[in-house]
């Protein structure tokens, strides 16, 4: 049976009387691909940030590899890599330097253009971040979560905005570093990259958890009630005709 790296308790977000998160609970198991999905303001993101120890909860539990958020919390952020947003990377710093800079904080030691090569960005090793194409800063984010060695990594949206070469083949990252036995809990707002990449989805609505299953087991119970589009479901769409005419190998802007 596969072990428990998250634990999430009846967990409740309030901000005065408005009530974000509604006494959720869920688990992930260690070295899945873990969906959280939902429109916006649904409360994931408020979710994520409470079990990352970058947000308060009001009320529930949360365990991280077996240690309460509550008592150790600084003990959670050693075992945790987390996203940064653009604007958390020095302009003035190249890819190698920008590693080495984030090493230093976590006080690890790397080999940058290893960590590169994960992503696929060696050529970029002496490029600025904002030198780098849509698609490229996103894998240059992503080798940040890696600096510390995480049990776990979040992502939140990360294919958002790009084009579709450069979505599938941050796919194949994320596909990448779950099969390095990392566990990857996932934010997204395309289904049909949640249904690709997760192994099971939790989809919130207004604060509740209203379905958690594997993608497959979620789409058997829809069509189980009869549920039926309404045209046929082809065999390809649009996007797979881009790509197949395009090319799918990773391009620079």
């Amino acid at each position: 049976m596969s072990k428990t790296i998250i634990q999430v308790n009846q967990l409740h977000k309030k901000y005065g009387d408005y009530h974000a998160v509604k006494g959720i609970s869920f688990s992930v198991n260690e070295g899945e691909i873990f969906g959280l999905l939902g429109p916006n303001g649904a409360g994931k993101s408020t979710t994520l940030e409470i079990i990352e120890t970058l947000r308060s909860k009001t009320s529930g539990e949360v365990f991280v590899d077996g240690i309460n958020l509550d008592t150790d919390p600084n003990e959670i952020k050693k075992i945790i890599g987390v996203q940064l947003q653009t604007s958390g990377y020095y302009p003035g710093l190249n890819l190698v330097e920008l590693l080495q800079l984030f090493a230093g904080l976590y006080n690890e030691e790397i080999e940058p253009m290893a960590l590169l090569q994960k992503v696929n960005l060696t050529d970029k090793a002496k490029a600025k971040f904002k030198e780098l194409s849509g698609g490229q800063k996103q894998r240059f984010s992503i080798a940040t979560t890696l600096i510390n060695k995480p049990k776990i990594i979040f992502l939140d949206e990360p294919t958002t905005g790009l084009d579709p070469q450069a979505r599938r083949n941050l796919w194949d990252l994320i596909l990448d570093i779950r099969q390095m036995g990392t566990t990857v809990i996932l934010t997204t707002h395309y289904m049909d990259e949640a249904e690709i990449l997760c192994d099971r989805v939790a989809i919130i609505d207004s604060g509740n958890i209203i379905a958690l299953a594997s993608p497959d087991k979620l789409i058997d119970d829809l069509v189980a009630t009869g549920f039926e589009r309404p045209k046929e479901v082809k065999q390809a769409n649009l996007e797979d005709v881009f790509i197949h005419l395009t090319g799918h190998s990773i391009r620079e802007d």
